[in-house]
C-alpha cells in the first residue's frame, strides 16, 4: 500500500466535485429554502445550490445568515465582520459577493474598499470591529485581552463579541464550502471578483 503524501497535483486530484443545484433537482429538504431565495433575490446563488446538498447546512447557513440580521449590528457593521471574516478564510466567491451586497445596502466605498484590500478602516469604531474580527478568527476565538478591551473602549459590548462569534460561524460555513467545492461565481458578483493582495493567482 502506498502511504506516500500527496503531492499537491494528486490533492488536486482526489478533491471531491460538487454540484451546483436548481429548485428543481435539489434535494427535497432543501427546495423551499432554494424557492424562498430565488424569490428574494430573483436568482439563486450558487453557494446555496452548492449547499443544498445537505438540507442541514444548508438551513444551518440559512439560519446563521438570518440571525446575523437580527444582530445589533448596522448594516455597515454586519459586512465588516462578514468581510473580514472571507478576507482572513481568503474566499474569493464571498468576498465577490459581499462586496456586491455592499453596495447595494449603503455601506461607504472606502470601507468597502478598506475591507477588500485587508487595510484599516478610517472610522476608528468599524476599525476596531474589523481588527477584533479579524482576531477572532486568526486565533480561533482566543483573542488576546488589549484587542478584546480596544474592542470594548470603542463602544461595542459583550453583547457584540457574541455577534461578531456568530458572523464568523456564517462565514465559515461558507467560506470553508467554498474552498471544498470551488463555488462558481454568480453573474450578479462578476464585478466584483476579488483576490487576496499578494495571493499567487
Amino acid at each position: 500500500m502506498d502511504t506516500r503524501p500527496l503531492g499537491p497535483n494528486e490533492q488536486e486530484a482526489q478533491m471531491p466535485e460538487f454540484t451546483v443545484y436548481t429548485t428543481e433537482t435539489a434535494p427535497e429538504g432543501s427546495k423551499a429554502i432554494l424557492e424562498g431565495a430565488a424569490q428574494k433575490y430573483g436568482f439563486t446563488p450558487n453557494l446555496l445550490g452548492v449547499l443544498a446538498e445537505s438540507p442541514a447546512a444548508l438551513k444551518a447557513y440559512t439560519s446563521l445568515a438570518g440571525a446575523v440580521a437580527e444582530t445589533t449590528f448596522s448594516a455597515t457593521e454586519e459586512q465588516v465582520v462578514l468581510m473580514t471574516t472571507s478576507f482572513e478564510n481568503n474566499c474569493t466567491y464571498c468576498m465577490a459577493a459581499h462586496s456586491t451586497v455592499s453596495g447595494m445596502t449603503g455601506v461607504p466605498a472606502d470601507v468597502v474598499e478598506s475591507l477588500r484590500s485587508g487595510s484599516s478602516i478610517a472610522d476608528p469604531k468599524l476599525n476596531a470591529l474589523a481588527e477584533f474580527t479579524r482576531a477572532v478568527v486568526q486565533n480561533q476565538g482566543l483573542v488576546d485581552s488589549s484587542v478584546t478591551e480596544a474592542f470594548l473602549a470603542a463602544g461595542y459590548t459583550n453583547e457584540n463579541i457574541l455577534e461578531v462569534i456568530t458572523g464568523v460561524a456564517q462565514k465559515i460555513v461558507s467560506n470553508y464550502t467554498n474552498h471544498f467545492a470551488h463555488t462558481p461565481k454568480d453573474d450578479a458578483f462578476a464585478a466584483n471578483a476579488w483576490s487576496k493582495p499578494g495571493a499567487a493567482v
